[in-house]
């Protein structure tokens, strides 16, 4: 696809055309392109108006229709350019945010949405005394306190607080609601609310210790497990000390992910049960939490944390998708709770398939033995997936691999190995799942390909600081996945913008 800048809406048209054709001749590439923004579920019967909606998506709107109002309003030009702000804004790409203002001072003028986001109490304040309604009225998918709780301008600007909070007491004065949220995804009935936007997502303690103490719910069913995820702990504090009750939340579990003893201590005080885990989460099962003692095991929790596990009740004799927490350790190779486990006398029998992924974890070679995925139990089938970003394991991945478990295989968010390889950053773990030729063209639940699956994790990838995006970025294109024009525009960070700039000038027949 040709890119979008500068381009005509009948421009669009004629590329939404040329997709719709290419669709139907069979090209990966088309293919490919719909799988990431699906425009419906029933893909055999797809219409003009469908090709038009996924065109829409990749030039960074949410249809057709809002793509094409915006462009006769102001142009497609500034359309998009104030689009890409809305979303800069949302993922805190600051850097992007202050090279669009650069560019266009007045590129937010007149939008209210925008003037929340971006702190502009003088906008604010002129547009409300215009209309007053502004302040309830929905602005895309959020309400305006929305778009103020969810900006993460205030990690850039922090001089603005006062104003950010002046135009909070605006919106707040004009009917606006603290509790407001929208859905986590269409049709959904769960909410992501104000509270969480300011707190979980955006880590603006200012505006979420305001929020508080104008009567937001700390029990929305959000904030307190995103809280865990911060790298400090004013947000937990600020929640429990709100009456956040951690029962039925999953952040103790998200806290050990972490490895942040504090934080357990905190949650256990306040009411919350080391065996207490939602295995259904929004959307269905959550994979990513268990029993306390499994959950510790998978992680690489130390003796401390299992320590503080098991004193505030953890049950050793717990079952996870058909595993016992003794040979979980085992197999996952956590000495710490295998030893805790032995010394209470809790250690049960491993069976066939977990002893010999007990001897990968310590490393065993069984050359000619394979595990029997028949009896194998649920619980270990992700087992690449969830050790590979965890130090020194190559070896046991390897070990699992000869021992005939998947290595390809999508779990319950449509993630796989390689892509998680990506996000976390791990060029040497990426190269050798790559090695064993994984599906490329795999699209995850969240509508990602590997490229896309990379470029998010080195923004939001908890060790991002000390991982290397760049060259798993590199890795893959080396291994010829395609390069979407728009992944380079809508990169967050400089330096992988620059990468995937200078990739596409040499590279001119990857760009898609």
């Amino acid at each position: 696809m040709a890119s979008s800048e500068g381009l005509s809406i009948d421009q669009l048209r004629r590329d939404a055309k040329r997709l719709k054709r290419g669709w139907e001749a069979g090209e990966a590439q088309a293919r490919d392109r719909i799988a990431v923004h699906p425009p419906r579920k029933d893909q055999d019967a797809l219409r003009h108006a469908d090709f038009l909606h996924v065109i829409a998506q990749e030039t960074g709107f949410a249809s057709w229709p809002a793509l094409k109002e915006a462009a006769e309003l102001m142009g497609l030009d500034r359309a998009q350019k104030q689009q890409r702000l809305k979303i800069a804004l949302y993922h805190g790409q600051n850097g992007v945010v202050a090279r669009l203002l650069a560019d266009a001072p007045d590129l937010a003028h007149g939008v209210f949405g925008l003037g929340c986001a971006l702190y502009d109490k003088t906008e604010v304040l002129r547009l409300l005394s215009d209309d007053p309604g502004l302040a309830t009225r929905a602005l895309g998918p959020r309400r305006p306190i929305l778009h103020l709780a969810f900006s993460r301008w205030i990690h850039a600007r922090p001089d603005l607080q006062d104003d950010m909070l002046a135009i909070a007491e605006a919106l707040l004065a004009h009917g606006a609601d603290v509790n407001d949220g929208y859905p986590h995804a269409p049709g959904s009935d769960h909410l992501l609310s104000a509270l969480y936007g300011a707190i979980g997502h955006a880590d603006n303690m200012v505006l979420g210790r305001w929020l508080l103490d104008h009567g937001a719910d700390p029990n929305d069913g959000e904030s307190l497990y995103h809280a865990t995820e911060l790298g400090h702990h004013e947000g937990l504090r600020l929640l429990l000390g709100a009456g956040a009750d951690p029962k039925g939340t999953n952040a103790l579990l998200r806290a050990m992910d972490f490895h942040d003893h504090e934080a357990v201590a905190m949650l256990l005080a306040h009411g919350a049960r080391a065996d207490d885990f939602q295995s259904a989460d929004v959307g269905g099962e959550a994979p990513w939490v268990a029993p306390a003692l499994h959950q510790a095991a998978r992680r690489g929790s130390d003796r401390r944390m299992v320590e503080l596990l098991l004193e505030a009740g953890a049950d050793p004799a717990r079952t996870y998708k058909g595993a016992a927490a003794y040979p979980y350790a085992c197999v996952f190779g956590n000495r710490a709770v295998q030893d805790a486990l032995e010394a209470r006398g809790a250690q049960v029998p491993l069976s066939r398939e977990e002893a010999l992924m007990a001897g990968a974890a310590r490393g065993e070679d069984r050359a000619g033995a394979y595990v029997d995925p028949g009896v194998l139990p649920e619980a270990y089938a992700d087992i690449i997936r969830e050790i590979l970003h965890l130090p020194g394991r190559m070896d046991q991945v390897q070990r699992l691999v000869a021992l005939g478990l998947p290595y390809d295989r999508p779990d319950a968010e449509g993630l796989t190995p390689v892509q998680l390889a990506g996000w976390e950053g791990l060029p040497d773990m990426l190269r050798y799942i790559l090695s064993l030729k994984p599906d490329l063209s795999h699209v995850n639940g969240y509508g990602g390909t590997l490229l896309s699956t990379i470029i998010h994790g080195s923004e939001n990838a908890p060790d991002r600081e000390s991982r290397d995006h760049i060259t798993c970025l590199e890795i893959a294109l080396h291994e010829g996945v395609a390069l979407p024009r728009n992944a380079i525009r809508f990169a967050g960070r400089e330096d992988v913008a620059a990468f995937l700039g200078d990739w596409a000038d040499r590279h001119p027949g990857q760009v898609v």
